[in-house]
């Protein structure tokens, strides 16, 4: 394991210009330099690099990091292996810590097995390039295809000849172990696994050798066409795309990923100048598979032949791509032609347009499939309509899944609130399988974690326990019959809204209301009457807390979540953005009061109540910061976090792709009438703090009258009193904050 001086060591001596620079042409534009992003096609540069900061942010697809998050992102590389790779550019030697014994053997159990295929492939590329009998069947057959020596040297392709010891032999002799051969499955019952057959090479993302996949060429021979390596401690079928490490950055530049079936189909694509291609090697997808390609891109094509065969297989095992939340088309290919012969047949040019022009959405596809094979058969289209529906539940967004009922009302022949129905049920049924298989999945731990059982129900030395009833026994109560298709992206019926809104004074004095009593105690003493307990009982909620241990998150996109704002999530990300920028300045200058400690304290009482997680998270770090070191962090500090998303909202905050111009100035001697935006944070922090105190007393109006609504039914007259003196006082606060504001409460 890498220390942390090496790592702290790779961070300082790292430029982001030098290691961008490697990948991207990059020409100045002021302070900055600009040119095409690597993880997206464009032709107009939105890919800004920042010296001065050492961080990159595209403009365009939004990726932005440091050093360290491009080559992880680019080269699809985890964090030591970054680390190593910049330490290597620079000639930095690493100082590595021990690490545990258990850790270390499986390292170097992996390492020694990746040695070993790495050997057997160089030995199988040289059978087919430098032996009789390689140059004769497996040379002549690829150059059959039409491929050229630098692709099939890219691909690692090979030869394995009819001799059933020769790899044995020679990886033996040059000192490698006859146990990791027969672990890798190269070797079994003493012989060569592989033999007499072409050898396609399986990379991972890294490009090591992890598995091999062998092609027999005769055909009257009663064997399997093709044979792979069985799983092994570095090669997990379900984990592994064949062609994705060659084609992962075009499929990000592309935005969009070609899935076929066949490791030709890869090559001749490959060759050809379509790149942005992979293969599922003839098996179903699987999740793990659908997750490696979400994170290259959500656009996925899969091409398919002709053939009843083809078009039966478009339709399996698409579901976990979609469950992934990917965007899945499908492209069939004239009957009798696969990817490859149909290339080899029309040209480059003429297939990318049939690639284009063919192109449908797979649920779409799949329904006017099935309905065409179900004529005026009522039971079968029955059938294809509930598989069509059963297909469109699996798609979680709520907007996307909206506009296919739109669609699919007149392409199923269907009344909107039938098909609205018949989806939610859908949507209902597969959660509560889930829901079903994780409890499944978790009494299944749960018995093998209890002790062994000895004769007839019975555990050595203790009596017969009865057997308890379960919670989890009874069925679950009935979900709301609601149209999961219009439910606003990140709502959660199961998350009540923020229900407290700050007693501080805004950063400028207003004048509340004199309600006598009502001003002691925290402002709410005078109202307390038996059984009503302060605020509490009005909103049903614990006092927030600040400080202390933070919540742990999931880490989520900031920018996909700037699509996914709801509530006071835009008032939220400002916070954060001005903590970023601005919270290591000065406030108060007299006071010597920063930015974060203003900000932070006066956000404070509401903390727990904000609408988005990593917002939260990140202001109570800031909080934290505040109280141990008594001012406001450094741009830097956001930058360098440990935590990934703290990193990426830093990367978002300070990147821009402006600059003011020195012309004005020096040129034209034109100078600004008002403080520089870097050095106008009190103005800022005022701003946001009053905004954002109307949107909470806004939404302390909208819960409060509502309350009123139902205390008016329920006939709680003691409540209703309280309540409505709480809205006059509401009121008077929106009134004095929009004065401040200069604007108008209605």
């Amino acid at each position: 394991m890498i220390t942390d001086e090496s790592i702290q060591l790779v961070k300082d001596t790292a430029r982001v210009e030098d290691v961008v620079g490697d990948y991207v042409n990059l020409k100045r534009r002021g302070q900055n330099m600009i040119g095409l992003c690597p993880f997206h096609g464009e032709k107009t540069p939105s890919f800004n690099v920042n010296p001065s900061r050492n961080i990159y942010k595209c403009f365009g697809c939004g990726e932005g990091g440091d050093p360290i998050k491009f080559l992880m992102t680019l080269e699809q590389l985890s964090y030591p292996d970054a680390i190593r790779r910049i330490a290597a550019k620079y000639n930095i030697k690493l100082e590595e810590k021990e690490v545990s014994q258990e850790v270390r053997e499986e390292r170097q159990v992996k390492e020694a097995l990746i040695l070993v295929n790495e050997f057997a492939q160089k030995w199988y590329e040289d059978q087919l390039y430098n032996t009789d009998e390689g140059k004769s069947i497996g040379l002549s057959y690829f150059k059959s295809r039409g491929f050229r020596r630098d692709v099939m040297e890219k691909f690692g392709l090979g030869f394995a000849p009819t001799g059933r010891n020769g790899l044995l032999t020679a990886a033996t002799a040059a000192g490698y172990k006859e146990e990791q051969l027969e672990q890798l499955g190269l070797v079994r019952n003493k012989k060569d696994f592989f033999w007499d057959r072409v050898m396609f090479t399986i990379h991972n993302l890294q490009g090591k050798p992890i598995a091999f996949a062998g092609r027999i060429l005769k055909k009257d021979v009663k064997a399997p066409k093709y044979v792979n390596s069985p799983e092994s401690e570095v090669y997990h079928k379900s984990d592994v795309l064949y062609g994705l490490y060659q084609a992962r950055q075009s499929v990000r530049k592309q935005d969009n990923v070609y899935m076929v079936e066949g490791y030709t189909d890869v090559i001749s694509l490959h060759q050809h100048g379509v790149h942005n291609v992979v293969a599922t090697s003839g098996t179903s997808l699987t999740p793990g598979q659908a997750k490696l390609v979400k994170r290259q891109t959500e656009n996925v094509t899969l091409l398919y032949d002709g053939d009843k065969a083809g078009i039966k297989a478009a339709l399996r095992g698409v579901d976990v791509l979609l469950v992934e939340g990917l965007n899945v088309r499908v492209v069939i290919l004239p009957d009798g032609e696969d990817p490859d012969s149909y290339m080899q047949k029309v040209g480059v040019t003429a297939f990318e347009e049939y690639l284009t022009s063919k192109r449908r959405d797979f649920l779409f596809f799949k329904a006017d499939l099935l309905l065409e094979e179900a004529g005026d058969d009522v039971a079968a289209r029955s059938a294809a309509i509930r598989s069509s529906i059963a297909t469109l539940a699996l798609v979680e967004d709520p907007l996307k899944r909206a506009g296919y009922l739109q669609q699919f009302t007149g392409r199923l022949g269907l009344e909107e609130s039938l098909l609205v129905n018949l989806v939610n049920q859908a949507v209902a049924e597969r959660r509560e399988k889930a829901k079903k298989d994780q409890e499944r999945e978790a009494r299944r731990k749960e018995r093998e974690a209890r002790p062994q059982v000895q004769g007839k129900g019975q555990r050595q030395g203790l009596p017969p326990v009865k057997p308890q009833r379960r919670d989890d026994d009874f069925p679950p109560p009935p979900q709301e019959d609601r149209w999961a298709g219009m439910q606003e992206p990140g709502f959660d019926q199961a998350t009540p809204p923020p229900t407290d809104f700050p007693d501080a004074p805004p950063p400028s004095a207003m004048d509340a209301p004199d309600w006598g009593g009502m001003e002691d105690d925290g402002g709410w003493a005078g109202m307390q009457e038996p059984g009503f307990d302060g605020m509490g009982e009005v909103f049903d909620m614990p006092p927030p807390t600040v400080g202390g241990q933070v919540p742990d998150v999931p880490f989520k996109d900031p920018v996909a979540e700037a699509l996914l704002l709801t509530g006071h999530t835009f008032q939220e990300q400002d916070l954060v953005r001005l903590l970023i920028i601005h919270g290591a300045k000065a406030y108060d200058e007299e006071t010597n009061v920063s930015v974060a400690a203003f900000l932070t304290a006066n956000v404070a009482d509401v903390l727990d109540d904000f609408d988005n997680a990593q917002y939260r998270k990140a202001v109570a770090l800031v909080t934290d910061y505040v109280g141990q070191h008594k001012q406001g962090p450094a741009p830097e500090w956001f930058l360098n976090h440990p935590e990934e998303y703290i990193r990426v909202l830093a990367t978002a905050a300070t990147a821009t792709g402006y600059a003011m111009s020195p012309n004005w100035k020096d040129k034209y001697k034109v100078y600004l009438r008002q403080k520089h935006p870097d050095e106008n944070q009190k103005l800022y922090a005022d701003n946001f703090l009053r905004i954002f105190r109307m949107e909470k007393v806004d939404r302390k109006c909208k819960e409060n009258i509502k309350k009123i609504k139902e205390l008016e039914k329920s006939g709680d007259s003691k409540k209703l009193v309280l309540h409505i003196k709480l809205q006059m006082r509401l009121d008077e606060m929106r009134k004095a904050l929009a004065a401040e504001l200069g604007t108008v409460v209605i």
